[in-house]
């Protein structure tokens, strides 16, 4: 495996080794008067030509002030049209950027900040609450722009951008997204890939995945329902982009405002996590089909496995064009499953296409096919690092350098992944190993439920209990009722031992904009007082 760290960026000798085209510059020279992105609601287009103008200028701002290939830059905003530009203008600078989520506080937003080393800082008048907390952190930094509007200390995006060349910077290399994970407990950590030093306009492994899993072209028009910093949307958008398609983005999602999205613009491609499936499924069945979504020819899922039933009804609703993907920010893997290898395979997540698959127990060895393990992957899609974390880096691998997202699952008897849970919501009771996700399952697809949390808390004579959290489906359902009906309607699908022994409700669970639940929250209400998980 490669260190990220000392891989270091070069400057490529020649531009034109050969043909580049999977970058927005060859689309502006191409087709300059396509559209790039449409936002959905407000229904502003940026052309291949402006996205590529606006990114040249701001390469340059960045070379003007001394930054060079391997530097470091951050952006915080809302979903908007000039997240693209300032994306693919650190990406023309060679940079290492981070797009941090515009949710964080600013004691969070701070500590990304200077944990990622940045130098400049893009943000908006959307974040003013936060960045007003973060005094010495921002006046640090070397370059400070703010996007639609003026905040105290930064100068104007739009001015600055105008004064600068539009020239391209000359030996442009492919630059790197450093995301920060999302976990819930302690800090967030950057997943840092190693530079690939290749010319700029060369692509990556997920473009070719792009063209040729999920059949993308520059005719295609993708949908984005989700925060664009999240680390699915940004590739993504940043893939479609490379070809030459037209990105349509949502700036916030809303289940029948994303039916309308597809209509209104003829969507062919999208991306979404099974919370969305659910919340659009869970619409009046009159609403649902006054949208004419037939124009969707592929679309992905990932971040969470989907229940069965759920995505049985997309495929019913929508038609054998939902595809899957399992994989992480990290790179270092990647499983997929087209339509007809899930309806052959009910519940997989795919089988590896990028990365070889490797289910091991807790000592490292392989089980046997069919057992349930550790899932790690050798020889992925790219190298990495956890950002100044050495022991979080080294705690993903393996001696032999295979590395893991920390997930459990088994492999079929034809190579087909299927996840159990994430290790860490792993519930002991009675020393019986019980996996939430299945549970979860169940309740999801119940029609008084509108979402749904499964996890562990305390019990005097097991260690830990199955608690269920619920939304309800009609908030005037929640009480003893309607948790004796869940409780019975699980029993009735699963063994006992799975079961909630309780219920509670709340009018929402406390989830990502991206679907992802942050489970932990809520457990922790429910083990405070204890020194440990262990009773």
């Amino acid at each position: 495996m490669t260190d990220a760290t000392s891989n270091d960026p070069a400057t490529p000798e020649s531009d034109a080794t050969q043909p580049l085209e999977a970058y927005p510059g060859a689309w502006a020279a191409k087709t300059p008067d396509h559209p790039a992105v449409i936002m959905a609601e407000s229904g502003v287009v940026v052309t291949y030509r402006e996205l590529d103008d606006a990114a040249n200028r701001l390469s340059q701002v960045f070379r003007e002030a001394g930054f060079k290939p391997g530097d470091h830059i951050a952006f915080c905003m809302e979903n908007r049209p000039e997240f693209f530009a300032i994306l693919w203008g650190a990406h023309y600078a060679g940079l290492y950027y981070t797009a941090i989520s515009s949710r964080l506080t600013a004691d969070e937003l701070g500590y990304v900040i200077q944990d990622s080393g940045s130098r400049a800082l893009i943000s908006s008048p959307y974040m003013a609450e936060s960045l007003s907390g973060l005094g010495d952190v921002l006046e640090k930094l070397e370059i400070r722009l703010s996007v639609g509007g003026p905040l105290p200390g930064f100068d104007s995006y739009e001015d600055t951008i105008a004064a600068a060349s539009a020239e391209p910077l000359t030996k442009r290399i492919e630059a790197q997204p450093m995301l920060y994970s999302s976990g819930t407990t302690g800090r967030p950590k950057g997943v840092k890939p190693a530079f690939s030093n290749e010319p700029l306009g060369t692509g990556e492994g997920l473009t070719l995945m792009t063209r040729f899993l999920f059949g993308g072209s520059d005719k295609s028009v993708y949908l984005s329902p989700a925060p664009l910093y999240h680390s699915a949307p940004l590739r993504f958008c940043t893939q479609f982009q490379r070809i030459g398609a037209t990105v349509v983005a949502m700036e916030r999602f809303d289940a029948e405002g994303a039916l309308k999205t597809i209509q209104t613009y003829g969507v062919t491609h999208s991306q979404w996590v099974p919370t969305m499936f659910v919340r659009m499924l869970k619409l009046d069945e009159d609403v649902r089909i006054s949208y004419d979504v037939s124009s969707l020819e592929c679309a992905i899922h990932a971040a969470a496995p989907c229940p069965i039933p759920i995505k049985e009804k997309m495929m019913n609703w929508w038609g054998p064009v939902v595809h899957e993907y399992y994989a992480g920010t990290e790179g270092n893997g990647f499983c997929y499953a087209s339509p007809p290898d899930w309806l052959a395979h009910k519940g997989t997540v795919g089988k590896a296409v990028s990365g070889e698959l490797h289910i091991v127990d807790d000592d490292g060895n392989e089980v046997a096919q069919g057992e349930e393990g550790g899932i790690y992957f050798s020889s992925g899609l790219q190298s990495f690092e956890y950002h100044n974390d050495p022991e979080k880096t080294a705690a993903g691998r393996l001696a032999n350098g295979w590395s893991t997202l920390g997930d459990i699952g088994r492999v079929d008897e034809d190579g087909f992944l299927y996840l159990t849970d994430r290790k860490s919501n792993m519930i002991i009771s009675g020393g019986v190993n019980i996996y939430p996700q299945e549970t979860e399952n169940v309740l999801t697809v119940h029609p008084k439920v509108t979402d749904v949390a499964v996890f562990g808390v305390p019990n005097a004579d097991f260690g830990e209990e199955v608690k269920a959290v619920v939304q309800p489906a009609n908030s005037e359902d929640a009480g003893e009722a309607l948790e004796r009906e869940l409780i019975a309607y699980c029993r009735e699908h699963l063994a006992d031992v799975k079961c909630p022994r309780s219920i509670d409700f709340r009018d929402e669970l406390p989830r990502h904009p991206t679907g992802k639940l942050y489970k932990r929250l809520l457990k922790d209400e429910y083990w405070k007082g204890h020194d440990s998980r262990l009773l």
